[in-house]
């Protein structure tokens, strides 16, 4: 049975139709926005949760309103952390994910919310960046899996610059992604999580590499089945004759006209990883 906050979702679903549009949220926007009022943020069309056959779940809403109210009584944030949104023309924010946590806030009406803008690769980021390469094969690596790593992991590569809030990343990535740029490789990183892409590029450049493609909520991405998502996986898969997945302790090939693969194990001490992915690179090309 729909009921009227099912109804208030469609509504506004149906004013999104055909007028509202993602655009590119400038650095200071991303760094100085963090709240916004309610009434500011809209629901995703290509998320489950605005699904009829899916929708929201109305136990998992009515927890996190027990857990604002808990958070109000002891003058805490309502959120532990924001909900994660692109900004949208002509006005206001797309949800990418928080949903219940909004539809919790927005049934208790509290007037503002905290929030994460982000970048998010569109269908016209995906198509630069694939027109921007000459290559038909690529390197795919996960972000959090296998090239993000935490401050106190003594594999790390050394800090750049004089910032200590750079991210951290892996002993070797730097290295590992010369060779594959070098040898005719684009490299593509993914995560479950929303990163903007000009942060996640902004970050390798401080490492002096570079990558090729940048795919952020991974999981929604593969699932969403709007026309420009089924375009953006068909750009990538016609671009691309072989992949290689990367990950911590195996090395996957893959051909786009083979549907079977071949994997590699990476074999020795972790702090030869990226020398030992390199040797397996080049027994593939062989």
């Amino acid at each position: 049975m729909k009921t009227e906050f099912d109804e208030f979702i469609q509504n506004d679903l149906e004013k999104q139709k055909g007028i509202y549009i993602p655009v590119k949220a400038g650095i200071l926007e991303r760094f100085l926005v963090k709240k916004t009022a309610i009434s500011n943020l809209h629901p995703n069309a290509e998320d489950e949760f605005t699904f009829p056959t899916v929708g929201p779940s109305y136990k998992i809403i009515s927890e996190y309103m027990d857990q604002i109210r808990k958070n109000q009584r002891l003058d805490q944030p309502i959120f532990d952390e924001p909900l994660i949104v692109e900004k949208v023309r002509p006005q206001g924010y797309l949800l990418l994910n928080g949903h219940h946590r909004w539809a919790a806030a927005l049934k208790l009406t509290i007037k503002s919310v905290p929030i994460k803008i982000v970048n998010v690769a569109q269908e016209s980021d995906i198509r630069k960046m694939i027109e921007r390469s000459n290559h038909d094969k690529r390197v795919t690596l996960d972000l959090e899996e296998i090239v993000f790593r935490n401050t106190d992991d003594p594999l790390t590569e050394p800090i750049p610059g004089l910032s200590k809030k750079i991210q951290r990343i892996r002993l070797g990535i730097p290295g590992l992604f010369h060779y594959l740029t070098k040898h005719g490789y684009d490299i593509w990183v993914y995560s479950e999580n929303y990163y903007s892409i000009d942060d996640i590029k902004r970050l390798f450049w401080r490492y002096s590499v570079n990558v090729d493609g940048i795919i952020t909520g991974k999981k929604k991405f593969e699932k969403r089945q709007s026309e420009a998502a089924i375009n953006m996986r068909k750009l990538i898969a016609n671009k691309y004759k072989e992949t290689i997945h990367i990950d911590n302790k195996m090395v996957i090939h893959t051909h786009r006209d083979d549907p079977e693969f071949i994997d590699y194990k990476i074999n020795g001490p972790d702090e030869k990883w990226s020398a030992n992915v390199i040797d397996i690179i080049e027994t593939i090309k062989d």
